[in-house]
């Protein structure tokens, strides 16, 4: 019995995707951005990265064995959950950060779940979260002042990243001239290239925009998340954060890192075509909230980690009717 085959009636979509295909092609998309990472901080990042990726394929490895369940690691999701963990992580951190981010985000925010497919949340974003909410001066001063230039992307201002200036400019000085000066087309420069300081991933926004658009153009990558997401954190932050150049807000903080590749993970975002638009809208709108009003800098993993939570109700909502089907008369 346990090997017939369930058959269905026709018509057939064949496909050549397989989800192990469409994960090992994100990595390779978040391959310019790794490098770039190492390079500019140091043999510490490659360090931090491996950490990370051991921890996370270690621990489902470890899970699944005692679950007497098939080993499925050569998917390549866990590998990818720690990438992404760990690019999101500051450079100068203590190496057993990753660790206890790994193990919790396949332990507990995945494989407690029922493993992959029935995640609520993203696991490398929550165990980010766990990570900044359990140690919060780890996660926000353990930074690499880059060879050759400054944390913040601007001359005289050396001990904060942008976002942390941004969110008090009146520690670091008169904060018209400070904003004045993020302004300028070579602080402008300097953040787009990637030539300041922050997490292991988000430096090189040009990098990851190659990463993304790689995505979308080979259809892995949902653009109306994307899109939705871009979108209303613009208009947001225009309404909200006018002080402060738009180039600034996008070029910082982990935007695009979450936009292309967090926030479109396939099991933690809506499957239908009008709750995406919904999810990315959503995002965008309360990273622009959080950083307006949050003890946080950066709105990116927060923002994300609540949509997630409503993205049933999202799919729920949004559900388009079947063809065929009548709607049901309420009495």
């Amino acid at each position: 019995m346990t090997e017939l085959l369930n058959v269905y009636a026709p018509p057939y979509i064949r496909s050549r995707d397989t989800f192990e295909r469409a994960v090992w092609l994100v990595a390779l998309a978040l391959a310019p951005a790794f490098f770039y990472g190492i390079v500019w901080f140091g043999p510490r990042s490659l360090i931090m990265v491996m950490i990370s990726v051991l921890a996370c394929v270690g621990s489902e490895a470890l899970v699944l064995s005692a679950r007497r369940r098939p080993l499925t690691i050569n998917d390549g999701s866990a590998f990818l959950t720690g990438l992404l963990l760990a690019l999101s992580l500051p450079p100068g951190a203590p190496l057993w950060l990753p660790v206890i981010g790994g193990v919790f985000a396949i332990l507990v925010v995945k494989q407690l779940f029922g493993g992959l497919g029935h995640n609520l949340f993203n696991p490398a974003l929550a165990g980010r979260a766990f990570l900044m909410i359990s140690w919060p001066g780890l996660m926000t001063t353990g930074w690499i002042v880059p060879s050759g230039s400054s944390l913040a992307g601007i001359d005289g201002i050396t001990a904060a990243t942008p976002l942390t200036i941004l969110k008090n400019p009146s520690f670091y000085g008169n904060p018209a001239e400070i904003l004045g000066r993020f302004n300028e087309w070579s602080a402008l420069k300097n953040l787009f290239l990637g030539r300041i300081g922050g997490c292991i991933g988000e430096p090189s926004v040009l990098l990851l925009l190659i990463g993304g658009l790689f995505l979308l153009i080979i259809r892995i990558t949902d653009y109306r998340i994307v899109i939705g997401y871009l979108a209303s954190f613009a208009i947001a932050a225009f309404l909200l954060l006018n002080k402060i150049n738009l180039g600034v807000c996008f070029f910082t903080g982990g935007l695009v890192l979450g936009a292309f590749f967090m926030a479109p993970d396939w099991v933690t975002s809506p499957v239908t075509k009008k709750g995406r638009w919904f999810f990315g809208v959503g995002c965008g709108l309360l990273t622009v909230i959080l950083r307006r009003w949050s003890a946080y800098p950066e709105g990116v993993t927060f923002a994300i980690l609540t949509m997630n939570m409503v993205t049933p109700l999202i799919d729920r909502l949004t559900r388009e009717r079947v063809f065929g089907s009548r709607k049901e008369s309420r009495r």
